[in-house]
């Protein structure tokens, strides 16, 4: 998995490019390790969308 967007609260995210650099990129390194295509579970029933898998969202 990548991380596609941000959103930074409060600045949390330039507090930990500036003081906590390690736990930035541990959190990084743990995203790119995560499989999505393993989380995707729910097959659709939709009409126009059907046999098409997303992800469940109570997994």
């Amino acid at each position: 998995m990548k991380i596609a967007e941000t959103y930074s609260h409060l600045n949390g995210l330039e507090f930990l490019l500036v003081h906590k650099k390690a736990l930035w990129k541990e959190i990084q390194s743990v995203i790119s390790e995560v499989d999505a295509n393993k989380c995707r579970t729910k097959v659709s029933k939709e009409k126009t969308m059907k046999g098409n898998f997303y992800s469940a969202p109570s997994t």
